[in-house]
């Protein structure tokens, strides 16, 4: 497979470090601690045992910077600070500059992120799509812990829950981006779906008519790319930490995996 580089959006929203930051007396939730490390350093030290990773281009306001490199330092990757523009879309545009070859997109709070869904995400791209959106259903994020996510998004196949986890196979691929410029929380606002996917869709998907391949069929024709579903089995990929109690419970899941070290992973 082609070397890719892979994009952690970790700005805050709207300047707002939020409370889990304030409880850590840090300025950013990714520099919160989690596990003994802060959430950024859990996310690139995946992606840096993801054999073909060139680098790690980390978007967030530039107060942040020295922090992220300082946590950074030794993971194994290259890591490159990006400003943070002032929504999502535009933010992984800028991550995305200059990069022609395939990229990866994350979030810095998907602590529990594995090699093996990162690299699902590459193999979906060399099998042809253009763009990939990483799933894993109600089942497997409840065997996970019953406790890790509440939301889940109810398709005629199964219900999934999103994993934070994008593959784009270069630059005509990021105008399905935009999707996201009013922001990512879909579940909660429904208006952000009319204007990302377009009202038939919404109603397909909230009355259950769609599977989640044939969302991913009716959404590749609105932007003009082959986007794809990858469904994952390993559920806490779709836990990540957003408030006390994910916080809580990524720590647990953390704890309990086998130490594994950059050399071994090589």
């Amino acid at each position: 497979m082609p070397p890719f580089t892979a994009i952690v959006l970790a700005a805050s929203r709207a300047g707002d470090a939020g409370p889990l930051a304030v409880a850590a007396g840090v300025s950013h939730k990714c520099l919160v601690p989690v596990a003994g490390q802060p959430l950024i350093a859990h996310v690139v030290a995946a992606l840096a045992r993801v054999p073909g990773v060139e680098r790690v281009r980390i978007v967030v306001e530039p107060a942040a910077f020295a922090a992220v490199r300082a946590v950074a330092t030794g993971l194994g990757v290259a890591v490159e600070p990006v400003v943070a523009a002032d929504n999502l879309a535009d933010s992984v545009r800028a991550g995305a500059e200059g990069i022609t070859g395939p990229l990866i997109v994350t979030t810095a709070d998907n602590v529990l992120l594995s090699q093996d869904a990162v690299r699902a995400m590459r193999v979906a791209l060399v099998n042809g799509a253009e763009g990939a959106v990483a799933l894993t259903t109600r089942a497997a994020v409840l065997a996970a812990h019953p406790d890790g996510q509440r939301r889940f998004h109810q398709f005629r196949d199964d219900a999934y829950s999103n994993c934070n986890l994008y593959a784009l196979a270069g630059a005509r691929a990021l105008c399905a981006a935009d999707a996201f410029r009013g922001g990512g929380q879909f579940a909660k606002k429904a208006g952000r779906i009319v204007a990302a996917f377009g009202l038939v869709n919404l109603l397909l998907l909230r009355l259950g008519l769609l599977s989640a391949d044939g969302a991913m069929r009716r959404i590749s024709r609105r932007f003009g790319v082959t986007i794809r579903a990858v469904v994952l089995t390993d559920g806490a990929l779709a836990i990540d930490v957003d408030n006390a109690r994910t916080h809580a419970i990524a720590g647990e899941l953390l704890a309990a995996r086998a130490p594994v070290t950059l050399d071994a992973a090589a």
